[in-house]
């Protein structure tokens, strides 16, 4: 995650490398499994849309996986997580590696995610928006048997406005809130994100998904702010109006989400919560990460199946986590089922 504070108003820095990996390879990036590898962090909510759609689609071994660990410095990402602090395929240290290997001048956000090119090790694309698109319509020759259709071609328009807003007001909008230089654009900010999420929950009362009766890429990208919502943003951002599970319809979506397989089961909360009490130490310059909150009520019923929809359409859930991308034990709730 990358920022710019212009004055007092937060505004998140989106000069992204904007590089297509596609079916024909018109940019000069094709579709070729094993090629490439996605890098992310399971702190960040911007790499945690890839990482869902990823698994929904079935994409794990065409498409492999590096994951960062929760905290970094001014110099990007590490791979503490691996043996000897390096990614066993890309051989580096730290993220920035892959992208000074693209531009040795390169100046803007080290960001997840990001996808780069294995024999090269240079970063072809952090424009996370695009990425689960396109996981969506060129990695089509290598879904699962059963992925479901994430941004149907008639309801790309419907997904695409609703997209606009939730980005705008909700996904950006707590980190307008969290990272605010002045009272005035707290304010502003505050008010902007629940008078959307107050939107959403009307639109979801009697809706069981953001569009249409099927799970679509507009609510992996709602999931992955609402996942965040008590643990961080609330206290850490100052997003205090109401905690989500203090917003039924919400709070019941997001549940409905998590114990969807392909959701809850990719969510670290001990990552999320280490990310963000300890690299904001302008926020936090304690560095205490709270204990809490409790996480058990995220596998409560959540009676969402009433509204019908069907989560897969025609497709079928994936199966299980590979071993070697489970999140480890203790940092979430069990999913099952």
């Amino acid at each position: 995650m990358s920022y710019v504070h212009r004055g007092k108003e937060y505004s998140r820095d989106d000069r992204y490398v904007t590089n297509r990996i596609t079916a024909d390879g018109r940019e000069g990036f094709p579709v070729e499994p094993g090629r490439y590898r996605l890098v992310v962090s399971r702190a960040c909510p911007w790499a945690g849309r890839a990482v869902i759609v990823r698994r929904l689609l079935g994409l794990e071994a065409a498409l492999p996986m590096a994951v960062a660990g929760p905290t970094h410095d001014e110099r990007s990402w590490t791979f503490d997580l691996d043996p000897g602090g390096r990614d066993p395929v890309l051989g580096i240290e730290r993220l920035r590696e892959a992208y000074l290997a693209l531009d040795p001048d390169y100046a803007r956000g080290i960001t997840v995610p990001a996808i780069v090119d294995v024999p090269t090790g240079r970063v072809v694309t952090n424009d996370f928006p695009r990425i689960t698109i396109d996981m969506s319509l060129e990695w089509t020759a290598h879904h699962r048997e059963g992925a479901p259709a994430l941004y149907p071609p008639a309801a790309r328009p419907e997904i695409d406005a609703v997209n606009e807003v939730v980005y705008a007001d909700v996904n950006n909008g707590v980190y307008r809130a969290g990272f605010a230089g002045s009272q005035k654009s707290y304010a502003a900010a505050y008010e902007r994100l629940f008078g959307r999420l107050d939107w959403l929950s009307e639109r979801l009362e009697g809706s069981r998904y953001l569009v249409g009766d099927t799970l679509t890429e507009a609510d992996v990208r709602l999931f992955t702010t609402l996942v965040r919502f008590d643990s961080v943003y609330h206290g850490h951002f100052k997003c205090n109006r109401q905690k989500l599970s203090e917003m039924p319809v919400l709070w019941a979506y997001a549940r409905d989400l998590f114990q969807t397989p392909g959701f809850g089961d990719t969510v670290d909360f001990d990552h999320i919560k280490r990310h963000y009490f300890l690299v904001h130490a302008d926020i936090n310059p304690t560095g205490i990460v709270p204990a809490g909150p409790d996480l058990s009520g995220w596998l409560a019923p959540h009676g969402r199946e009433a509204l019908g929809g069907r989560p897969f359409g025609d497709g079928t859930p994936p199966g299980p986590v590979a071993a070697a991308e489970a999140v480890p034990s203790g940092h979430t709730p069990l999913v099952t089922g």
